[in-house]
């Protein structure tokens, strides 16, 4: 991977272009699954965006099969256009799926689009669609990002109609908050439309070509925040109403009726959260107050963020119940397989079955068994006096058994499901390199209140990013005991494995090695009960796989609560 540039770059300044308008216009693309990547429309093939004119450098000639620092083999071209040109590509060294922006080293956005990418790289943000890597090489600039397999763009989403509340919500909260996190590193996207925001399988929003389609495209803004804050609010617009909130029709939606200007979305279509409605507008007209009411204009993504943080919370909806069927026995169960249903109005009668055993065999057979069983019992019963009999004179041996055994069970044994009281808790990161995660936070564990948490440092995958097996939490009884059950709370599906120390150890170990696996389980309350005894005074909850959380959209542990019973 060739050596990146440790400037940050503000690409809002690169080109001198004119601020950018509202107007519909079409972003680069950085990767889908499902949908092709696409990095401009083709309504856009003729548009010209900045001052200095369009580039007349030939695009370069490639190939499906072309190899790029013999490493980067490029599989489709998905764009070609002013220029440059777009791949779905293959990373034959890591054996993953990329994109890949090409374009000739003398063209005219070269040098911005180089410096934008490594700039956009710095960022490391993981709600963007990440730069890999920006090289120039052999005549060639060209920009390796990721490929996404499981995200879908918003435009598709819109397609079949506008989003629900709560997924409208999220897409505003997310995108707002990163963007925010965005320009207070000095990067700004400029093209932020339905075509650059995504929605991933597991519900997270992520945004792609963070200064790097501005580049490719020229595109530059006096006011990038106040442009940024105002495209913003025209996803929010599209999510909730299902069209495009200026009068050109754009993104596969209707523009708004001419000459009427601009409309709040709960006027344009029926059921439209108030809230979120006037959020979008005070993100639109961010440069003067809303028609609706008279709060103040949005004018920046910090900004968007603190009005979201004042308004009510909007709760996921509820999973709806589907009541299963009601029971009906079929022709087979009823005996009737293969014959015609008797009409319902016709009370069929029933066949009594003939007495069992009344013929003459049946009668034999009954003397015969009855015979057996009397021969049976009285053997029985002869063998039963003479064993009594030759144990007569141990009838004091046989009461003393007896009352031994009254005395074993009036011992006490340990009451089961009882709880434990937990004396402390330990952070436990053996594999980290300070070996230490939120130490400070451990006391909200075992606060009582659901809504306070520990949580772990956040990671770039699920999988700890790569860097570790897990981290976890070291529960100190104060004493060894018998531990049943161990119940541990989650904000959010987590995969949890329960370990105990031996039962003899006098300290707390500081080595993964010296706790045992004894239960495992996953999801957001989970019971872990182990299988067999287990006498310790010290258990670990170690955490194997992470949740994205909602409200930051990146991968970490919380634990709200963890109770121990015997």
């Amino acid at each position: 991977m060739a050596e990146r540039s440790t400037a940050a770059v503000d690409v809002a300044d690169n080109s001198g272009e004119q601020p950018l308008t509202a107007e519909a216009d079409q972003s680069t693309a950085d990767g889908v699954a499902k949908n092709r990547e696409q990095d401009t429309d083709n309504d856009e093939a003729q548009e010209s965006t900045g001052t200095e004119g369009p580039a007349t450098t030939s695009p370069p000639e490639l190939h499906s099969g072309h190899k790029l620092a013999r490493r980067y083999r490029l599989e489709e071209c998905v764009t070609r256009l002013d220029g440059f040109s777009s791949w779905r590509a293959v990373d034959e060294k890591l054996r993953r799926a990329v994109g890949v922006h090409v374009l000739p080293a003398d063209h005219s956005r070269a040098r911005s689009v180089l410096a934008a990418a490594r700039s956009s790289a710095l960022l490391g943000d993981p709600r963007f669609v990440q730069v890999l890597d920006a090289v120039e090489e052999n005549d060639l600039v060209y920009v390796v990002h990721e490929w996404l397999p499981d995200a879908t763009e918003l435009t598709t989403l819109l397609a079949s109609g506008p989003l629900e509340v709560y997924d409208a919500y999220q897409m505003v909260s997310q995108v707002s908050s990163a963007m925010a996190a965005a320009h207070r590193e000095g990067l700004a996207h400029l093209r932020l439309n339905p075509n650059a925001v995504l929605r991933t399988s597991t519900g997270q929003w992520r945004i792609r070509g963070l200064a790097v389609n501005a580049a490719l495209r020229g595109a530059s803004s006096d006011t990038p925040q106040r442009t940024d804050t105002e495209s913003i609010g025209a996803l929010l617009y599209a999510a909730l109403t299902q069209r495009w909130p200026y009068e050109n029709d754009a993104y596969g939606m209707s523009g708004l009726p001419k000459d009427i200007g601009l409309i709040p979305p709960d006027q344009v279509r029926a059921g439209v959260h108030r809230g979120l409605s006037e959020l979008a507008m005070r993100a639109l007209a961010n440069d003067g107050a809303t028609a609706s009411r008279h709060e103040s204009p949005c004018t920046t993504p910090e900004e968007l963020v603190k009005a979201i943080g004042e308004m009510p919370r909007i709760r996921p909806p509820e999973p709806a119940f589907t009541a299963p069927p009601d029971y009906q026995r079929t022709t087979y169960q009823q005996g009737s397989y293969g014959r015609p249903a008797a009409s319902p109005r016709v009370t069929q009668p029933t066949p009594v079955p003939p007495p069992p055993l009344q013929s003459r065999t049946g009668k034999a057979l009954k003397w015969a068994v009855s015979a057996l069983l009397i021969a049976a019992l009285g053997l029985g019963s002869w063998q039963l006096a003479d064993a009594l009999m030759d144990q007569g004179g141990t009838a004091d041996d046989t009461t003393n058994t007896q009352t031994t055994d009254g005395d074993e069970k009036n011992v006490p044994k340990p009451e089961r499901g009882k709880p434990i009281a937990i004396s402390e808790l330990h952070d436990f990161d053996p594999f980290g390199q300070d070996g230490s995660e939120y130490p400070e936070n451990l006391p909200k564990i075992l606060d009582g209140d659901p809504a306070s948490y520990w949580q772990t440092s956040y990671y770039e995958s699920s999988d700890f990013g790569r860097l570790k097996p897990g981290v976890g939490v070291v529960v100190d009884l104060g004493k060894s005991q018998d531990v049943g059950k161990v119940d541990v709370t989650f904000i959010g599906s987590t995969s949890v494995e329960l370990r105990a120390a031996p039962g003899d150890a006098q300290s707390r170990p500081t080595s993964f090695d010296s706790y045992d696996k004894v239960a495992e389980g996953a999801g957001t309350s989970v019971s872990l009960a182990p299988k067999d005894a287990v006498k310790t005074r010290y258990l670990l909850v170690w955490l194997t796989e992470l949740p994205v959380q909602a409200d930051d959209g990146r991968w970490r542990g919380r634990i709200a609560d963890i109770k121990v019973t015997s």
